[in-house]
């Protein structure tokens, strides 16, 4: 594994080849080399979300971790949903999250389920006080190489996981939330450029960019934001649970800066986005996190 350096002022980061590695779905980022990272040890908390509450689908890992402890860090008590497989690693967000002097509500179950979607908002204004930020991060990938190869299950689950989920839990939470709440949707370069072998997983990201800029134009009345990011490749478990040992290992090497996000690098965004403090005058948008490809939409 090489690394670069993107500057004086910050870390190396790490660039392929990775160690060649593969987990059966949904993978954890505890069994990940080198391990992703997510503590943001630069990024220092002004408490812009003073005592609101997020919940952040699949928080137990990747992008959802590092966005969970970035909120609490900011003063927000912080609800994470993930798989019950998932439970190893939603621990480790957890005590992260606590570190930070907030409260964490650990909710695991299956997002395809809406009356499981329904109950974790219930349970987040009940334990936590309310919902002011909600993080639609969870997400299901599986490459195909052709059409023919995805079948009816799989098609469903994708979009039962990364767009039906995403709907039933803003219809749930937008009756909780007061105005200056955001909602906070995390796309996909492939939502906006298609991927021939992420037939299901493009289209479901496309449909939640397409989601986003809508219920941001039905909820501006109310007061209530709601913006998606979309980043490149990150390293995260869901990627080396996708990819074979051998492709994992090279996975963002494309990238002009030649490597993978790390996690961390792309939740300062999600903060950005669940602070009216910095982005007030902000709906609808999608930002693209690309490493420097600037061809995407």
């Amino acid at each position: 594994m090489s690394e670069i350096r993107s500057g004086s002022t910050q870390r190396e980061h790490p660039a392929p080849p990775f160690p060649p590695q593969h987990q059966e779905r949904p993978g954890l980022e505890s069994k990940m080399s080198p391990a992703p990272r997510f503590d943001a040890p630069g990024y220092v908390g002004t408490d812009k979300l003073k005592d609101r509450v997020a919940l952040v689908t699949g928080g137990d890992s990747g992008i959802g971790r590092a966005a969970a402890i970035l909120l609490a860090r900011e003063g927000a008590d912080v609800a994470i949903a993930y798989l019950p497989e998932e439970q190893e690693d939603a621990d480790v967000t957890a005590e992260h999250i606590r570190r930070e002097g907030r409260r964490c509500l650990e909710l695991p179950g299956d997002l395809r389920d809406r009356a499981f979607c329904d109950q974790l908002i219930a349970d987040t204004v009940r334990e936590l006080g309310g919902i002011d930020i909600l993080v639609n991060n969870a997400a299901y990938q599986e490459h195909q190489p052709e059409i023919t190869d995805i079948d009816d299950e799989q098609w469903d689950r994708t979009f039962r996981t990364n767009i039906y989920a995403c709907f039933y839990l803003a219809r749930a939470a937008v009756p909780h939330m007061r105005p200056g709440s955001a909602i906070v949707n995390v796309g996909s370069v492939t939502g906006l450029e298609g991927k021939g072998q992420l037939l299901d997983y493009a289209t479901t990201k496309g449909a939640l960019h397409a989601f986003t800029k809508s219920l941001a134009q039905n909820l501006v009345e109310k007061g209530i934001r709601v913006n998606a990011v979309a980043p490149g490749p990150v390293w995260t478990p869901l990627n080396v649970a996708d990819k074979p040992a051998g492709e994992a290992a090279q996975h963002g090497a494309s990238t002009p800066m030649g490597r993978p996000a790390q996690p961390d690098e792309i939740a300062p965004a999600i903060v950005f986005f669940a602070s009216p403090i910095d982005s007030s005058f902000v709906t609808g948008e999608v930002l693209s996190l690309l490493g420097g490809t600037t061809t995407a939409g």
